[in-house]
């Protein structure tokens, strides 16, 4: 920001790209100096696939920072707020920290605990069905929910299912637009089918969707039945 006017805007670009912060500096150019920066989570400060982007920070000439949350990756964890304060920049923290949270809650996750952040999605009747015995059931839930869970397909990075529910319903298992009826989007997630005894037929229709699409078989799986992969 300057004169209350945004000058440059940015995200986290893919692994081993430019954070939010430089994208947005890139973006501003000569405007950022004494500027006001207003970012979700506290800038890092070490050397991982980017350089620190306190570093890009102070020598953009930014005079203040609005940290939304503290990293909690060890690795920063406060050291990124301490940084740009011992160069003279005002830092403010806590603005719309629940909102900062809600956001990072993945990154948080994988950073603190080394393991995925995995979203359960159940789509049950009030008895507590998923469907009919006969299995002639089709949808149980609405437009507003499917437009949520395709949204947060497109969110994730994978998508996991079981056997069965290929064998009993062909899903497509893509992230599409207007809530599951309009075209498919560009980005897919990793499809991945837990099948312990190969049983994932060949004719299925996620194998002929975009994206990638990944088998978990059992140990018993022989390699023939392996190969028809």
């Amino acid at each position: 920001m300057k004169n209350d006017i945004v000058v440059g805007q940015g995200y986290t670009q893919p692994p081993g790209s430019w954070h939010a912060e430089v994208v947005a500096l890139k973006q501003a150019g000569k405007e950022a100096q004494s500027g006001v920066m207003y970012v979700t989570l506290e800038p890092c400060c070490h050397y991982g696939r980017t350089p620190p982007c306190t570093q890009a920070i102070i020598a953009a000439g930014i005079a203040e920072v609005h940290l939304a949350m503290l990293d909690a990756n060890p690795l920063v964890s406060g050291r990124g707020k301490d940084k740009l304060e011992r160069e003279g920049i005002k830092v403010y923290l806590g603005e719309h920290e629940e909102e900062a949270k809600k956001v990072n809650e993945a990154y948080t996750k994988f950073v603190t605990t080394g393991i995925p952040f995995v979203t359960a999605k159940f789509a049950v009747s009030l008895d507590g069905k998923i469907a009919t015995k006969s299995g002639d059931s089709k949808w149980i839930s609405g437009d507003e929910a499917r437009k949520y869970v395709h949204n947060l397909r497109y969110t994730s990075d994978a998508i996991m299912a079981g056997v069965n529910t290929v064998l009993v319903d062909d899903p497509r298992l893509t992230a599409r637009s207007c809530g599951g009826r309009g075209g498919t989007a560009r980005k897919q997630p990793l499809r991945v089918i837990v099948d312990g005894k190969g049983r994932t037929p060949l004719t299925a229709q996620l194998f002929s969707e975009p994206g990638k699409t990944l088998l978990a078989l059992g140990k018993f799986v022989t390699p023939e039945e392996k190969a028809t992969f």
